[in-house]
């Protein structure tokens, strides 16, 4: 059975690259626009990892950390944020919050690929 990945960005064309990417290493992504849209993909489905942006409309990526790390049945799920932002402050506010990973943007699939590996097992 693959791992499911729910991918969490706003926009549409770094979803499709994504999505493409995992999916032709034997991942199943269930993708959404936002924080918002993301809670709503967290009702009790199996997700193995979530990938989101930091920046959105709605629910920026830490505050869906936050909701993630109060749900029981994802409160363990692994968190990487895949986002343009590289400041410090965010990193480690993201580390205090229970995050896994943090990938800058723009990124190259291979080290999307292995981050993502460290933390998920097909």
């Amino acid at each position: 059975m693959s791992k499911t990945i729910l991918m969490v960005d706003d926009s549409i064309s770094l979803r499709l690259v994504v999505r493409m990417t995992l999916e032709g290493e034997g991942y199943h992504v269930i993708d959404a626009e936002d924080g918002l849209k993301a809670r709503e993909c967290l009702d009790g489905r199996q997700v193995d990892l979530v990938l989101s942006d930091l920046n959105m409309p709605g629910m920026d990526g830490l505050s869906l950390l936050k909701h993630i790390r109060q749900l029981p049945t994802y409160q363990h799920t692994p968190v990487i944020m895949l986002t343009s932002e590289s400041a410090t402050y965010l990193r480690q506010e993201g580390q205090r919050l229970g995050l896994n990973g943090w990938i800058v943007k723009p990124f190259e699939p291979p080290q999307l690929l292995a981050a993502i590996a460290r933390l998920v097992q097909i």
